[in-house]
């Protein structure tokens, strides 16, 4: 533990003399990613110009499920970025590189990845929540801050397990980018109620691709939605199980790996 600990560490102080070096890139990294949550929160109010509830879901309800998804949709950015693995890692052969060396491979892509300006989107999530929860009238409780961390690094463990799972298809094709950009499509489903939805595709976002337990689910423990309560209770098993299964796509991937030849 201390030697992954004191890797994470020498990544971070490379990252920082990195952007030090170029630091415009950081702002503007910053900035572009608060105009899309942005414009993804302009959308929801403009629906609700013409409507005052969506699926039984109040305005100040449905902000509040964006701000929780905001969350660990931001950690998971900043941590697990393993979206242009295959071009970099299998097409250009850096893997080669990867597997030589005595850490575990996915941690090393995950560390080479990093991407802290990420985390900025938490933080406006956390301040959406925060203000909406307030006009909502919802109870600040003793248990408030550990079922919101237990929530996020269970609904982080949903987001790497799927895209995990994902990536490691690219040991047996090197597409520049895969079925990925497709999922992130699909993920922002999550970010609404899922009842807005029909059944199949609740269907879809509650167990086969649960996206569902990175927004709506968790969220509705904080609202005090009863109807989803045990849902919400659901999701660190479903974060524990997604999280394996990724896992276990990957190492398996791994293992078929022969290299990128000449």
């Amino acid at each position: 533990m201390k030697y992954y600990l004191g890797l994470i560490v020498e990544y971070l102080k490379n990252y920082i003399k990195t952007r030090m070096t170029y630091r415009a890139d950081f702002w503007v990294e910053v900035i572009s990613d608060l105009l899309f949550q942005a414009t993804n929160l302009i959308f929801i109010f403009v629906i609700f110009m013409h409507t005052d509830s969506l699926g039984g879901w109040s305005q100040g309800e449905v902000v509040f499920v964006y701000g929780f998804f905001m969350v660990p949709f931001g950690v998971f950015s900043c941590f697990i970025n393993l979206w242009g693995f295959s071009e970099r890692y299998i097409v250009k052969g850096e893997m080669d590189r990867v597997m030589t060396r005595p850490a575990h491979n996915l941690f090393q892509i995950f560390l080479e990845n990093v991407d802290p300006p990420a985390l900025v989107g938490s933080i406006i999530g956390i301040v959406i929540m925060a203000v909406s929860g307030s006009q909502l009238g919802l109870p600040f409780e003793w248990w408030t801050v550990p079922a919101m961390l237990v929530l996020t690094i269970s609904a982080v463990a949903i987001y790497t397990g799927i895209y995990t799972a994902l990536t490691s298809l690219s040991f047996y094709s090197d597409a520049p980018t895969g079925i990925l950009p497709l999922m992130y499509n699909v993920q922002g489903y999550g970010r609404y109620p899922v009842t807005i939805y029909n059944r199949a595709i609740q269907v879809l976002l509650t167990w086969i691709l649960p996206f569902a337990f990175v927004g709506v689910y968790p969220a509705s423990l904080f609202l005090e939605r009863e109807e989803m309560r045990n849902m919400a209770f659901l999701t660190p098993l479903v974060g524990g199980v997604f999280l394996l299964i990724g896992l276990t796509a990957w190492n398996y991937g791994v293992r078929r790996y022969r290299g990128a030849g000449s």
